[in-house]
């Protein structure tokens, strides 16, 4: 792990493991794909989650709009970890925004830091993720059960330069609600994805369904809490 901040800096948790304070500087490439999943479909814990952080589910046609990402952040950040992302679109008023009711990582800094600042609720998982080329294929499981697995081909650029995707995510929390805007700063390029995820894990409202859309933010610079309101 890098760390590009002195650790005599960080806060401890309340688990005992330090973490940097806020905002993190990271680094990466994100996988992302967008799925569409009726709202019927969707699992108690995420309309719970959509609730509890005072927010409501952006829909189309009676569908919500739901993601899926594997993300690897690199040396030359904060912290450099391994990452899994199932999120949903929603909105609080006018503000399209994000909700994060299931996310992994293999660092106990990030697990622990992401809940303290933010109230995201990372748990640790095992990863494993190989890359030959433009050929990337990840995979990750909790407490010994596989949730997802990911195979990728990056292709060509979409669009020019590093443009500057906000993103901005709702969470609750242990009795706290906490909004953060959130800047990616990234190369898009074209992806082709085949992913896999297990039926009864707690991705399954993803099984068996076709991507809307893939795409990968490579060479990203993130800015995670640059600005945050906690209730």
């Amino acid at each position: 792990m890098t760390e590009s901040t002195r650790t005599q800096d960080w806060h401890t948790g309340a688990d005992g493991e330090l973490y940097p304070p806020e905002p993190w500087y990271l680094g990466g490439t994100l996988l992302v794909s967008v799925y569409r999943v009726p709202v019927r479909e969707l699992p108690q814990d995420v309309l719970s989650a959509v609730s509890d952080a005072d927010a409501r589910l952006v829909t189309v046609g009676g569908n919500a709009v739901v993601s899926a990402a594997f993300v690897r952040y690199t040396s030359g950040g904060v912290l450099s970890y391994d990452e899994l992302i199932g999120s949903v679109l929603v909105r609080r008023g006018l503000t399209v925004m994000a909700t994060i009711p299931h996310i992994w990582v293999d660092s106990p800094q990030s697990r622990t830091g992401g809940r303290e600042l933010w109230s995201i609720p990372k748990h640790l998982g095992e990863f494993r993720r190989e890359t030959s080329g433009p050929r990337v294929t990840a995979s990750m499981t909790f407490d010994g059960a596989p949730v997802a697995a990911l195979d990728a081909r990056v292709g060509r650029r979409l669009t020019p330069g590093t443009p500057r995707i906000p993103l901005t995510t709702a969470q609750h929390l242990g009795g706290r609600t906490v909004v953060s805007r959130n800047t990616i700063y990234a190369t898009t390029r074209a992806l082709s994805t085949t992913w896999t995820f297990a039926p009864d894990g707690p991705l399954g409202h993803l099984h068996g369904r076709t991507p809307t859309v893939s795409a990968a933010l490579a060479d990203a610079s993130i800015v995670f809490g640059g600005h945050v309101d906690r209730r």
